[in-house]
């Protein structure tokens, strides 16, 4: 199996919630490893991030023969009675691995500010396909967040570059086929997205996943052999699929995405 790598992002608080690309851990079969990369100086600079406790330094390569524990923390535990339950709504198999989990799930806790995601590979044709859960539905208007529980997979997104934005000026929106506003995508992958639909405008999105959430009634779904109801995490609403490709531009080579060591 080649190198796998994902990219960690942390959210400031306050009120800018801006999104900073902090981490970068590479898995290969036989080790793993864990750098920051210079979005972590970024947020450190301007909004006073400070590193996780398992890496304390910035300026160092962290390499462990197991997952770290702030990553296995994020991946559910093969146990857990919910296991499959959980799968299925991260559109996943049964036996799909800490990679695959966390790459869809974004590995994110209650109690912290930190979400997982993976990095965009270019096929030789420019080509790339990557999946994210939507982002900001809940900001939505209400006409928006009612078309949303009418999705199904496999139903297509008109895809828009939002220019405007009032928090980060440049975003990448996600609509309905009748132009309701649904959400967005996440912020640390618009400018690669940006610039996929820049540079070859012929770039797509479907529906992947749509999981309901308790207060859409769905109180009738349980894990086998879980005694009670487990809910839907909001930030696993929708699961969007997104497909499109590049011609000169290389994912998540920007100064944000390198690392502070060889």
């Amino acid at each position: 199996m080649s190198q796998r790598t994902l990219y960690m992002a942390w959210q400031a608080e306050g009120p800018s919630r801006a999104w900073f690309p902090v981490g970068r851990l590479d898995i290969e079969p036989e080790m793993h490893r864990f750098r920051y990369i210079r979005g972590a100086e970024k947020a450190r600079e301007q909004s006073g991030f400070w590193g996780l406790g398992e890496f304390p330094e910035l300026y160092r390569s962290y390499s462990s023969r197991q997952l770290f524990a702030t990553f296995q923390n994020r991946v559910i535990n093969p146990r857990r009675p919910d296991r499959e339950l959980y799968l299925k709504r991260l559109a996943l198999p049964t036996d799909a691995d800490p990679f695959e989990i966390m790459a869809v799930s974004g590995g994110k806790r209650v109690t912290d500010s930190y979400e997982v995601f993976p990095k965009l590979v270019k096929a030789q044709d420019g080509s790339f396909k990557c999946r994210f859960f939507l982002h900001g539905w809940q900001h939505t208007c209400l006409a928006a967040q009612d078309r949303l529980r009418q999705l199904n997979p496999g139903e297509e997104l008109y895809v828009a570059l939002e220019l405007t934005n009032p928090r980060t000026t440049v975003a990448v929106q996600l609509q309905s086929t009748d132009y309701q506003v649904l959400g967005w995508a996440p912020r640390y992958l618009v400018e690669d997205l940006s610039k996929a639909m820049i540079e070859v405008p012929k770039y797509r999105a479907q529906i992947a996943q749509v999981n309901a959430l308790a207060s859409d009634g769905d109180w009738g779904v349980q894990a086998q052999n879980y005694s009670h109801y487990v809910p839907t995490p909001p930030a696993w609403r929708v699961l969007v699929e997104m497909r499109g490709s590049w011609t000169k531009h290389v994912p998540m080579s920007g100064e944000d995405f390198q690392p502070l060591v060889d």
